[in-house]
């Protein structure tokens, strides 16, 4: 008997050593997978452009070739209390919109402009109406300014004219801010945030690149863009009275 119970003691024992090794290996394996999910989930390091050297007339110039932009848009739109999200997409000229509203994958709304004349299914108020198509036309194509001055200040640029201002990073010749004077007295905002890439396969990947590709022409030259990576900020944030559209570009490419 006491040989018997000995036995199961040992057995026991074993068993517990047994089940305490597998209990160390689950835990390793949980505290390897969570490190994972960890790393996988931090935000990734985006190494931005530097095009400190490139005027920004030089820039701008080129940019003015882009003759039309089409972008699918994760929007959410607030006033005051309330909210709503949807997708968008969208397509872009210096003379014409076309917007799409989806949510949950059904189109809800559909919005066309061009050269002023305005068609929406359904109808929009004057605000959204205003922050859809000028906001939108202006923060995306901010380029297209007249008869504006340049300021060079320590890590901006500040374009400026009559009724519109624009903060330009100089390292990466992206916009920051831009500021537009309504008739009515009236500022609309828009707001520039997150750098990225365009994903197209191009056979130089930036200015930067180029510029030394063609280290034979004088910098004040404009440096072709039609085999380059655009860069472009993929979050916006446009503001207008009571009313904020927020703006995550999921998709971005042009046409020159």
């Amino acid at each position: 008997m006491w040989k018997m119970l000995s036995r199961i003691s040992e057995y026991k024992g074993q068993g517990s050593r047994v089940k305490g090794k597998n209990l160390l290996v689950t835990r390793y394996s949980l505290l390897v997978t969570f490190l994972l999910f960890t790393v996988s989930c931090a935000p990734k390091h985006v190494e931005l452009p530097s095009y400190e050297e490139i005027p920004i007339e030089n820039a701008i110039s080129e940019l003015k070739n882009i003759q039309s932009i089409e972008a699918v848009l994760s929007v959410e739109y607030e006033k005051d209390d309330s909210a709503m999200s949807g997708d968008v997409s969208l397509n872009l000229s210096e003379d014409g919109l076309n917007l799409r509203l989806y949510y949950l994958g059904f189109l809800v709304g559909e919005i066309k402009e061009e050269n002023g004349i305005v068609k929406s299914v359904p109808k929009i108020d004057k605000n959204k109406s205003m922050m859809l198509i000028d906001g939108l036309k202006n923060s995306f194509f901010w380029w297209n300014m007249e008869d504006y001055t340049v300021q060079e200040k320590e890590d901006i640029y500040e374009l400026k004219n009559s009724y519109r201002k624009i903060l330009v990073n100089k390292k990466t010749l992206l916009p920051l801010h831009q500021t537009i004077e309504l008739n009515d007295g009236e500022e609309l905002n828009i707001f520039y945030d997150a750098p990225a890439k365009t994903a197209e396969d191009k056979k130089i990947s930036s200015w930067e690149d180029e510029k030394k590709e063609n280290e034979n022409l004088s910098i004040s030259q404009p440096l072709n863009l039609s085999t380059s990576a655009l860069w472009y900020n993929s979050r916006l944030k446009i503001e207008f009275k009571n009313h904020v559209i927020k703006i995550k570009v999921t998709s971005y490419s042009v046409e020159r």
